[in-house]
């Protein structure tokens, strides 16, 4: 992706924010340098807490009571130069907010007013550029919306937030912006909560709008392939500093700082299957204290004498690069190609630890079906069902891992609560190690609980706040008789911490206590705690940095090969899959329409509904120039799903057969098959 470098529209010069807390001043920004060109898109990536998005905060002065600018300088060029909105008394400022600048939030759920329509909440904004009559506010709205790729606009103009899907919210939220035209937009995390083809939709909405209207764009995110197929030039932060700033393809080519290194060689995927994942030791150090050394040197395995003792310069090398590393001050283009360190070899799977064998079936699933029914009238008659899961079958093999994947909606959660019996199939069988589940009542399926369980996808929202660890995870010993007397359940607790990598002094301590990777440990020993045979994982690293992502993956890898456990990994990462499945399901409108050995799946997939997925997915690879495919349109509604195959309506190769019957299986050989007729075309 070339851009001509032209005059910068905004600059940012020695930026420091703090934060006035009950421990001391947290120095949340300190002392960051960027600039931002016309039409240029300039991506900040790093771990949460690093500072990311307050520095995107500062740049428009929206910190919260206790923040502000110690120091520093925020330029925005306008007709007569420069303009630093750091000295704007707040009146001009809100002029610079909306107009100028506007900035799309990570979660547009608790960013649209809940009690406006979408169409007024964009017409707020085009009453404050002009006068404009109702008509024409209106018109002006419906357009925007269509310009963002909101189908049938003008209905969806008059409805609420909570009427949309997520990809329409977000896209919502991207108009409300562009009702400005502004010449900066501020992008914090805007696909991190939605699927990859709804993903793949609102990054081509962002890069046409960037296109047609010159705008530059601040993209603040963690997916280092989003910055693969987005960014001109990346800036990599670190507690509350710059510590590398390239160009895309330079950044790609050689990453040079020890912490990019390590953001890459923490991406899963599938060269590193069978092997362990590499990990950044500790956390991003506390912000209220003052550094002596390189801030991540404690976690740094390159670290030496002088990296705890001397602050690192900030060194620009020949091609333009920065690096804040004492390693780059001597050396120019030291970094290893990026192919070079996501290929590094990983420590093996021992021989001893072979899987089972795939005969061996743990869990066998047919014609599964959870239809919620809709009620309405006085007598609360059923007018309708919500088919959430519209008969799927399924099996996992003992000590191995079935992928469950596919768009929000499609029912891979309700699949999951179905199997453990925390919602009642209307119909199937649900076959565990021989005995179906959905004829067990009482204590029968109580005594059977113990053999499943579940790691929800936010661990903060599934563990009690009001109990201590040691209390959750002997509350489902004590629940289900298991682990002896209290002495022999305390040791057992000690030894489950041990399992997940946290000291025995954490049995005392409060979820809040703990980071979002810890609080996750938590979540899986909690699991652990009653020696279950089968655990359905739900999105359990969706919400993680990918430095954490890689140790939860390390821990459940390990876990399996010790403990023999099977694995439903509900997910939409396919990176995770590749990694750690050994077969995937690809589900779509409460079917499951291709299944089969990860490699043979992932490799050759044969539903045009996961070869859109597959190629929705925005991969370091980008920067190669593969072309990506958008998957058009929204899930069709599972109260009506479409005649036919569900998924003809999106379908590019659907022929009128596709809208009479619903496919049948074709198998491919090897337990790969697929529900679709045109799978044996030619041009398939």
């Amino acid at each position: 992706m070339s851009l001509p470098m032209t005059d910068v529209l905004l600059r940012v010069e020695h930026l420091r924010t703090v934060f006035d807390t009950g421990v001391g001043v947290v120095h949340a920004v300190d002392g960051v340098d960027f600039e931002i060109s016309r039409g240029e898109t300039f991506a900040v990536v790093g771990e949460s807490g690093c500072g990311k998005s307050i520095t995107a905060l500062s740049i428009l002065r929206l910190l919260a009571g206790n923040g502000r600018v110690a120091s520093g300088g925020v330029f925005l060029a306008d007709e007569d130069g420069e303009t630093d909105l750091l000295a704007l008394p707040e009146a001009a400022m809100r002029n610079v907010r909306g107009r100028r600048i506007a900035m799309i939030f990570q979660e547009p759920a608790t960013s649209l007013n809940p009690v406006l329509t979408v169409g007024r909440q964009i017409e707020e904004v085009l009453e404050r550029r002009g006068s404009m009559k109702p008509d024409e506010l209106r018109a002006r709205a419906i357009g925007l919306l269509e310009s963002v790729g909101v189908p049938d606009a003008s209905r969806r103009a008059g409805e609420f937030p909570f009427q949309l899907s997520g990809g329409l919210k977000q896209r919502a939220m991207i108009a409300i912006a562009l009702a400005g035209e502004p010449d900066l937009l501020i992008a914090d995390e805007p696909t991190t909560a939605l699927d990859v083809t709804i993903q793949a939709q609102v990054l081509d909405v962002l890069h046409e709008m960037q296109a047609r209207t010159g705008m530059s764009l601040l993209l603040i995110t963690h997916d280092l392939g989003i910055v693969a197929s987005m960014a001109h030039r990346v800036a990599v932060m670190y507690a509350g500093q710059i510590v590398e700033t390239a160009a895309r393809d330079e950044f790609f080519a050689s990453p040079q700082h020890p912490y990019t290194r390590k953001l890459f060689e923490s991406l899963p995927g599938e060269g590193k299957r069978g092997g362990v994942l590499a990990t950044i030791a500790g956390q991003v150090p506390s912000l209220d204290k003052v550094f002596q050394g390189c801030r991540f040197a404690d976690r740094c395995d390159r670290v030496f004498a002088r990296c705890r003792n001397e602050i690192p310069a900030w060194t620009v090398q020949a091609s333009g690069r920065g690096v804040r590393c004492h390693l780059a001050e001597d050396v120019d283009g030291a970094g290893a190609p990026v192919d070079a360190v996501l290929k590094a070899e990983v420590p093996s799977e021992s021989s001893s630890n072979t899987r089972k064998s795939a005969d061996e079936v743990l869990l066998a699933v047919r014609d599964l079906r959870v239809w919620f029914p809709i009620r309405r009238g006085l007598l609360k008659r059923t007018v309708a069902n919500v088919r959430a899961v519209d008969g799927v079958s399924l099996s996992v093999p003992k000590g191995r891992t079935l992928a469950l994947v596919g768009e929000s909606g499609c029912g891979k959660t309700t699949v999951g609560r179905a199997l453990l019996q925390l919602l009642r199939p209307d119909s199937g069988e649900v076959m565990f190690e021989g005995v179906d589940l959905t004829r067990l009542r009482g204590e029968e399926l109580r005594r059977r609980r113990r053999d499943f369980q579940i790691i929800f996808q936010d661990p903060y929202a599934s563990l009690n706040p009001r109990m201590r660890v040691i209390d959750i995870l002997l509350e489902g010993m004590t629940a289900l008789n298991v682990g002896g007397d209290a002495d022999s359940r305390s040791r057992r607790v000690d030894e489950l911490l041990s399992q997940v990598g946290l000291s025995p002094d954490a049995r005392g301590r409060y979820p809040h206590e703990f980071s979002g990777g810890q609080r996750q440990r938590v979540a899986i020993a909690r699991a652990l705690a009653v020696n279950p045979k089968l655990i359905i994982c739900d999105e359990p690293t969706s919400a993680l940095d990918v430095s954490v992502q890689a140790q939860i993956l390390n821990l459940l890898r390990g876990l399996q090969r010790e403990l023999g456990l099977s694995y439903l990994f509900i997910t939409h990462n396919i990176a995770v899959v590749e990694y750690l499945a050994d077969e995937v399901a690809v589900m779509y409108l409460g079917r499951i329409v291709e299944r089969g050995p990860v490699a043979s799946v992932l490799g050759s997939p044969k539903h045009p509904y996961t070869r859109a997925l597959l190629a929705s997915v925005p991969r370091i690879d980008d920067v190669a120039g593969r072309t990506i495919v958008r998957l058009e349109g929204e899930q069709p509604s599972p109260v009506t799903p479409p005649q036919g195959c569900h998924f003809h309506p999106r379908c590019p190769r659907a022929i009128d057969a596709c809208r009479a019957s619903y496919p049948e299986a074709v198998s491919f050989g090897g337990g790969h098959e697929a529900n679709c007729i045109r799978t044996g075309d030619t041009d398939s």
